[in-house]
């Protein structure tokens, strides 16, 4: 691998006006996104420094931007390894649930029931939902899986009047939202979404396999029908090292027909960021 790395090195020009950390950065952004998987390690500084012929802290400047890219991160005891693809999970898009969206990206989500229950409605739920305190809801909390990896838990709230076997549905397997659609010809058109930084508690980082304290995304949501009735409440807890959230922002007003366009389009920023190593050329 160092030789093969070498003969990227050559076309390094000292005498550019564009740094050298920039050009060492994206001479080996090339490489990694050409040749290596994640996991697999990289050389390490003093041997860049030999291949690239450069001081240290150009090879420390060009790699910590490989890090915040996302393209690479530092493992102690290890060394510098390819990372992993993020998951990505959109925010201005067609309003579908988890397992419509990883299923349209190619991978494989599975999900993991931990609970489900009729509970009454305390303040907060009674807002959220436009319920009476006291009335019925239907609690579910599930962990959703990534290619056999924990990604998210997710606690959804749904009032019992509008679906009063929704316990009785296998939540494991199917959309909830398809679901909703189909059994309780309830439609779905728009939704809120809350996202903030939280940090793992002891339960969270068991079920997600991180340690107690590290950072996670925490997303508050309620959708609605077209009547603006709330049908579901939910709040999901991110890794915040697997996910990653993308948005589109519009001038308004939009058509329906630009609206369509614009969100079929390829996303130039979620290329340039993504783990899937894509060349940029």
């Amino acid at each position: 691998m160092t030789e093969e790395i070498k003969k990227l090195s050559f076309s390094l020009k000292k005498d550019s006006p564009v740094p050298l950390y920039h050009q060492v950065e994206e001479i080996l952004y090339r490489w990694i996104t050409e040749h290596m998987k994640p996991g697999e390690i990289l050389p390490s500084e003093k041997e860049l420094c030999d291949i690239f012929q450069v001081s240290r802290s150009v090879i420390r400047q060009a790699l910590g931007n490989l890090v915040n890219r996302g393209v690479i991160e530092r493992q102690r005891g290890k060394g510098t390894i390819v990372a992993r693809p993020k998951i990505n999970e959109y925010l201005m898009a067609k309003l579908i649930g988890f397992y419509a969206d990883m299923k349209a990206q190619g991978l494989t989500p599975v999900t993991k029931l931990l609970s489900q229950e009729i509970i009454e409605a305390d303040d907060i739920l009674a807002y959220y939902l436009d319920l009476n305190v006291g009335d019925k809801v239907a609690k579910i909390e599930r962990l959703r899986y990534i290619e056999n990896e924990p990604i998210l838990t997710v606690t959804t709230y749904i009032p019992y009047n509008l679906c009063p076997t929704i316990l009785e549905e296998d939540l494991e397997n199917n959309s909830l939202y398809e679901i909703l659609k189909s059994k309780y010809n309830i439609n779905l058109i728009w939704g809120e979404r809350i996202i903030e930084a939280i940090t793992a508690e002891s339960r969270d980082a068991k079920l997600l396999k991180v340690k107690k304290g590290a950072p996670l995304l925490f997303l508050r949501s309620i959708t609605y029908t077209e009547n603006n009735v709330p049908v579901e409440y939910y709040e999901a807890k991110h890794r915040a090292d697997r996910t990653r959230f993308i948005t589109r922002l519009f001038m308004v007003p939009v058509s329906n027909e630009t609206l369509t366009k614009a969100l079929s389009a390829h996303s130039k920023l979620s290329k340039f960021f993504s783990k899937d190593y894509e060349s940029l050329t």
